[in-house]
């Protein structure tokens, strides 16, 4: 396949890189500076340094089989770069003709913003972040496309450890995490097979 990461350079972004490439999939990273990766078969970095912008990707999406978001916000403050970044691409994939797009939210968000112990925790330290993926979420729902978002809960460093629990109604506790490697690897696991077609899965070790 062609695989298109936005927001390659982040920590989850650089695993879906790297996991699409030792899969043998053509590989789209899009980057906000040039050089972040060292060149290899098959990777095509693209620089995007504006969300906002849709025509840097308008003009890398075509032949492309499916766009993952890895796309994060800023670690304090209002942010707004999940909702313009996943603007941008919604427009750029329908002038492309992709329409598959798994992006990556948090679990916690609109009806799974509850009074749960993680729940009350991740609104308590990042909710200008949850904010975002809210308004993210409506806009691929609203799409369109042929979506999944992926809601994970407190994600980790840790080394991969080749296996994960997914699915819809997965219980999320305080404690639930996943490492960014086996996330990533889910990523492309569903991108290869799709299993969560217009669904919210959940993660975990």
């Amino acid at each position: 396949m062609t695989v298109a990461i936005l927001g390659a350079s982040g920590a989850t972004g650089r695993h879906a890189v790297s996991t699409a490439l030792d899969r043998g999939h053509r590989t789209v990273a899009f980057v906000r500076r040039p050089g972040i990766f060292t060149p290899r078969e098959g990777l095509l970095e693209v620089v995007w340094p504006d969300v906002t912008d849709a025509s840097a990707l308008t003009a890398a999406l075509p032949g492309a089989d499916v766009v993952i978001s890895a796309l994060g916000g800023a670690a304090k403050g209002p942010t707004t770069v999940c909702t313009e970044g996943i603007r941008s691409a919604v427009t750029a994939m329908k002038t492309a003709g992709v329409t598959r797009l798994i992006a990556v939210s948090a679990y916690g968000v609109l009806e799974t913003h509850d009074n749960s112990l993680f729940s009350r925790a991740v609104w308590a330290n990042v909710a200008d972040r949850m904010r975002d993926k809210e308004s993210m979420e409506r806009l691929i729902t609203g799409s369109g496309l042929n979506w999944t978002i992926v809601r994970p809960p407190k994600l980790s460093g840790h080394q991969a450890i080749g296996k994960y629990t997914a699915g819809t109604d997965l219980p999320i506790h305080l404690w639930s995490t996943i490492g960014r490697a086996d996330l990533a690897a889910f990523l492309v696991d569903e991108a290869e097979t799709p299993h969560f077609a217009h669904s919210y899965p959940r993660i975990t070790r």
